[in-house]
Parts: structure tokens; sequence; C-alpha cells
């Protein structure tokens, strides 16, 4: 989707509870994609509101998001992280990162509560916690399955290492508490996708 897809966290009662909160940011989208034509429109959308559908109206505004309550949070990918979160998708390494979602990232760091990101999604952490690991996948375009391969010569470029991982698996920065896993940034089959991102889920509940 061209809008970000809304961040899950979750409440401190998680393991008794096992209860999820969503929040997306209250901010126009970038642009509003036609996807029958694959072109943009003039439409204007909002990225909560958009998010909203996909969370079935149970979403809050991201400004109201309290680390404190939460032991974890979990960024979904999309091309909507690289052109609402940030401006990566014009931008590039030198992109900027929206504030609130800037600010959500620093609370559960400081804190030393586990983030989760997948897809497009690491380039957050690469640009704003330099010195961390994360990664999009592989650095080569192997067979073809990693078309934005660059990706990761650009996190380096920022002052962060990019481990190679294929698309059923995830890596973990124990330093940083951060979980990273490539979904779609691999040409792969649905599947393996949903394999992989199941061991970054986990892998941020076992950090939690």
């Amino acid at each position: 989707s061209e809008y970000v897809l809304p961040f899950f966290v979750f409440p401190s009662c998680y393991q008794s509870c096992r209860k999820v909160k969503i929040f997306a940011p209250d901010i126009e989208q970038r642009d509003v994609v036609n996807h029958l034509k694959g072109s943009p429109t003039e439409e204007k959308r909002n990225v909560l509101v958009e998010s909203a559908r996909l969370a079935r109206g149970n979403i809050q505004d991201l400004a109201e998001l309290k680390a404190s309550e939460f032991d974890a949070v979990i960024f979904p990918g999309g091309f909507g992280v690289a052109k609402n979160l940030c401006s990566w998708a014009v931008d590039g390494k030198n992109c900027t990162v929206n504030e609130h979602v800037n600010s959500t990232l620093q609370a559960f760091h400081s804190a030393k509560k586990p983030i989760g990101l997948c897809c497009i999604s690491p380039v957050l952490a690469a640009k704003v916690f330099p010195g961390c690991e994360v990664t999009v996948g592989q650095d080569k375009n192997i067979d073809g399955r990693f078309p934005d391969a660059e990706t990761a010569s650009a996190i380096a470029e920022l002052g962060c290492k990019h481990i190679c991982k294929n698309v059923n698996e995830s890596h973990v920065d124990n330093v940083n508490k951060i979980v990273t896993t490539c979904a779609f940034m691999c040409k792969a089959p649905l599947h393996e996708i949903f394999d992989g991102i199941g061991t970054m889920v986990q892998e941020v509940l076992k950090l939690a």
C-alpha cells in the first residue's frame, strides 16, 4: 500500500492479556496511487484514516502513544514507510523522519524495550540509531530476488551494520534490542515472507 501500515504495540500486561494496540500518525499521505493504473492521483488521504481501515477503526493517533505503557513496538513495512514515516523514497539516506515516529523510536530505545521492524522500515532504525544492526535482506540482487539490494549499502553509509539474511529469517541486535526482517524487500512466496515476519515477532516477544 502507499499509506503506512499502522504500528502494533504490546501493552505492559501483554504476557497475561495477549493484547495489542495500534497507532498511526495523523498526517496527510505524500501521495495517493491508483493501483489499477499504477499511477498517482490528485486525491488526498490521511494516514491515520487509511490505517483505520486496516485496524477496523480500533486505532489511535501516534502522538498519544506512551512508551511507558507498553512492552514493545513493531513497525510493519510497506512503501508508505518510505513516503510517510520518513522521506526515504525521495531522499534516501539523507531522509528526515517524522517527528512522532522519531520520538516513538527514541522512547522505546531509551527504555530498553524491543523494537521490531520489517520490509523497508529497518531504515528508520538505521537513520535514528547510528551504529545499530539491521537487515533488509541481501546486499546483492541474488537471482533477481532482491531488487532493492542497494538499500543495504545506504544503511552502511549511515554508519550502521547491515546483516544479510534470507527472507524467512530475522536479525536480532541484542545491544539495541532491535529485531528486523526483510519481508517484501525480497521477491518470495508469501509463506516465506510470513515465516520471516513470524520469527521477528517471536524474537521481539523474547526480548520483552
